[in-house]
């Protein structure tokens, strides 16, 4: 192993901001687990908590250092962030930090959202399917210009901000996924295979051309240290062939789960019964005792 290779996988760093912002994330969310642990159960928490530290493990780890050398780091932290970390965090019903606030504070949040028609306006829009679907693809797409690529590759900044755009439109992405399971509105359950399936295509895309087009992309690696012994050539196909099988499994394994929960009568009684439990949740906290869950 190259002295390169061996400083890269040694030098784990997160920062202490990070790290506190992460731990305190942690508490609030345990803190309003505990008082509705009746109704959420362990899964929950380990969903979430997995996803917190997933979360950490990118940014301190040395993918966060490997991604200025190796475009497939690079391609491993965004797969993880949008493929990994974000289901999990909403799978862990991220709503239950709301509870541990006071419940005045909640009622009062609440109730300014549904008598603000911009605000309920903006919900929909962020809820809606075509919108994440959307903002998740153009993310993607939107990264991998070259010339913004570059750009991030220059600025930690940029760097910074690409990486929270990958975990945001992330959730948004997975949201209309989880969301007919926790809210009142009505989406035709059987949509949500196809919208996992069309959203492979724009990354089968872009991986299918980074493994066949003849060319460095992205020249910011053309002068990285050559670690592993992988060309720049070998680098950007490797990632390319990790984004197009990694996005189908990510996304077609839990499309093919949900067909078969759709034509499964017991399964659909189990999810309108967790239906109704989560919107008997959320009509209580209208009244100031808890606020609505995911």
């Amino acid at each position: 192993m190259s002295s390169q290779v061996h400083s890269h996988l040694h030098s784990w760093s997160l920062s202490l901001p990070v790290a506190f912002a992460l731990a305190l994330v942690a508490l609030v969310y345990l803190r309003g687990w505990l008082r509705l642990r009746s109704d959420f159960p362990l899964r929950r928490v380990a969903a979430f908590m997995g996803g917190l530290f997933l979360l950490g493990i990118l940014m301190g780890s040395p993918l966060s250092t490997l991604d200025h050398d190796l475009l497939t780091a690079h391609m491993i932290n965004h797969l993880v962030l949008m493929a990994v970390v974000a289901p999990l965090v909403l799978a862990g019903a991220p709503g239950l930090l709301l509870h541990a606030l006071p419940a005045r504070f909640n009622s009062v949040v609440q109730n300014s959202v549904r008598s603000s028609a911009s605000a309920q306006r903006l919900l929909r829009l962020l809820q809606h399917p075509v919108f994440c679907w959307l903002g998740a693809t153009a993310t993607v797409i939107g990264w991998h210009i070259p010339a913004v690529f570059q750009l991030a590759m220059r600025s930690r900044w940029w760097h910074d901000a690409e990486y929270a755009s990958f975990l945001v439109t992330g959730l948004l992405f997975w949201w209309p996924v989880f969301q007919p399971l926790s809210s009142a509105r009505e989406w035709p359950r059987w949509s949500t295979p196809l919208y996992l399936f069309l959203a492979t295509l724009p990354c089968d895309i872009l991986s299918a051309f980074l493994v066949f087009c003849g060319r460095v992309v992205y020249p910011s690696y053309l002068s990285a240290p050559r670690l592993f012994n992988l060309s720049p050539m070998q680098d950007q196909q490797c990632a390319g062939a990790l984004m197009w099988v990694s996005v189908t499994f990510a996304y077609l394994l839990p499309a093919i789960v949900i067909t078969i929960r759709i034509l499964s009568p017991l399964d659909a009684h189990s999810q309108q019964a967790e239906r109704v439990a989560l919107q008997r949740l959320s009509s209580r906290s209208l009244n100031g005792s808890q606020a609505e869950v995911l």
